[in-house]
């Protein structure tokens, strides 16, 4: 049926940056995890992004088996608000795997790339992507911590360079201003906004993209937004709550109670801890009832 499809995250994140909000791209991991975040976000009428790792692509055996599982729980939950199903931080072959698998939006992060190369690879995309309807993220200037092996220390991107890389025509930008994947540091120097107000200023009207949200402080958060990011990436924060709620489910003994070591039941209560992890996110983002 019509209603029940993937869409692109172009229209919502240029609603979102209208509308001064942020959409958060939860990742996912297993089909624990994807149940969960679009029941919430069908529960909190929010438009949602639904981010896979080439990792996790892998580990859940491929990108078609990712599509076939997201599109089928779409249907059978009769989820009607907008979800897109997104490559993070994709490789330059990933990202045609998921075009071919079926995901409505891409990721291509050519930041480890020099500048020319990065933006020949992503103009490359910009075609295929448009071509077929779905939304492209790029990415300038690394990100802090480990995405799959890819190690960056938080550097801040130039703004001309994420000029030049939304001047091809992307849907989104990933600039790195301060932010780390993972766990933040004690001594993390936390966002620089002057780095954000210059590629503003340099990119317009593009909608950026905050990747690392997990552990940025709320009022960090609400800056972001205000000065253009319309789109928030979360994983760390959902496995950490998913681990400590299976943890104590464990140490009380309760999967030895009854049928308690049956997974769905073991698997109960960090699904709960994820879905109070995502309703709290959107609320922050502003994303409740935006569908």
């Amino acid at each position: 049926m019509e209603e029940f499809m993937l869409v692109s995250a172009k229209e919502m994140l240029e609603k979102a940056r209208d509308g001064k909000y942020a959409v958060g791209q939860f990742n996912i991991n297993n089909l624990e995890w994807t149940k969960t975040i679009l029941l919430t976000a069908q529960e909190m009428n929010s438009p949602v992004i639904l981010g896979v790792s080439e990792g996790a692509g892998k580990y859940m055996t491929g990108f078609k088996t990712v599509a076939n599982m997201v599109n089928g729980m779409i249907e059978c939950l009769n989820i009607t608000v907008p979800v897109a199903l997104h490559l993070d931080h994709g490789t330059y072959d990933g990202c045609y795997k998921c075009i071919e698998a079926g995901f409505s939006s891409i990721m291509f992060d050519g930041s480890h790339y020099p500048i020319d190369e990065n933006v020949d690879k992503t103009r490359e995309l910009v075609e295929v992507c448009a071509g077929k309807g779905l939304s492209l993220e790029a990415e300038v200037g690394a990100i802090g911590g480990e995405e799959d092996g890819v190690i960056g220390m938080g550097e801040c991107a130039d703004p001309d360079e994420c000029k030049r890389i939304a001047d091809l025509g992307v849907t989104m930008l990933a600039a790195g201003i301060g932010n780390i994947h993972g766990k933040y540091p004690a001594n993390w120097a936390g966002l620089s906004f002057d780095t954000l107000a210059a590629i503003k200023e340099k990119t317009g009207d593009m909608p950026l993209v905050l990747h690392g949200g997990t552990g940025i402080p709320e009022d960090m958060i609400k800056k972001a937004i205000s000065l253009g990011v319309a789109k928030i990436n979360v994983n760390t924060e959902c496995q950490l709550a998913f681990a400590a709620a299976t943890r104590k489910y464990i140490e009380e003994g309760k999967d030895l109670e009854g049928k308690g070591f049956d997974p769905r039941k073991l698997l109960a209560p960090g699904c709960e801890a994820i879905r109070a992890t995502v309703k709290e996110k959107m609320e922050l983002f502003g994303s409740v009832n935006k569908a």
